[in-house]
């Protein structure tokens, strides 16, 4: 098995890596250089046309998108239980929550950040923060998980969007989401992830 992630440090990449370090699984980490551009130059490009991290390449298929990563890992490995898998019932709940981080969560985190006006939810796909928000609240509330006792996929793809929005202060501190998001923060991968990606950091930084 080969598997690769090309990744960035302080970037979405770490979701991926956070798939990966969950795994388990023995995987060599290509480090880009942001402020270098190399993920602008040929090579990455043509593993990611738009230039973008997360990307991984498993077995000579390359895969991108962070939540794509994450459902592609998720079934690659099932015995990792990190997947709900066809033919069970909450599968389509499952990829629900997979879709919502990116196409729902993040938009509206990122409305907030920049302060745009209010999207119309008929056009737009998304409502306000605040719904996306009391939509997750209500789905974890049961806890500890997404599913329950069951940790997946689909609690890194939006544990992650929580986590940042929560960091850079776009999503206010809620006492329905807090006991959720001190629960991913504290899992052992997580923490290796943070770990690793301050030594990245300032392996970059001194690297010039």
């Amino acid at each position: 098995m080969a598997l690769t992630l090309y990744h960035a440090p302080q970037s979405r990449a770490i979701i991926a890596q956070w798939m990966l370090e969950e795994l388990g699984v023995p995987y060599e980490m290509k480090l880009l250089n942001l402020k270098k551009n190399e993920h602008k130059q040929p090579d990455y490009l043509a593993v990611n046309p738009l230039g973008k991290v997360p990307a991984i390449v498993h077995d000579g298929v390359a895969v991108t998108e962070a939540a794509a990563i994450c459902t592609y890992l998720a079934d690659a490995f099932p015995d990792k239980n990190l997947a709900i898998p066809v033919g069970d019932r909450r599968r389509g709940p499952y990829l629900k929550w997979l879709f919502f981080g990116p196409s729902c969560l993040e938009p509206a985190v990122i409305d907030r950040v920049f302060k745009r006006p209010p999207v119309n939810p008929m056009s737009a796909g998304w409502g306000d923060l605040d719904q996306m928000l009391d939509l997750v609240a209500k789905a974890v509330a049961p806890g500890p998980y997404l599913f329950g006792n069951q940790f997946t996929a689909a609690d890194i793809v939006i544990g992650s969007q929580l986590q940042w929005g929560t960091m850079i202060k776009a999503i206010p501190e809620r006492a329905d989401l807090g006991v959720y998001i001190k629960t991913l923060m504290a899992r052992p991968a997580l923490q290796r992830v943070y770990a690793k990606d301050a030594e990245l950091v300032a392996a970059q930084g001194s690297a010039g």
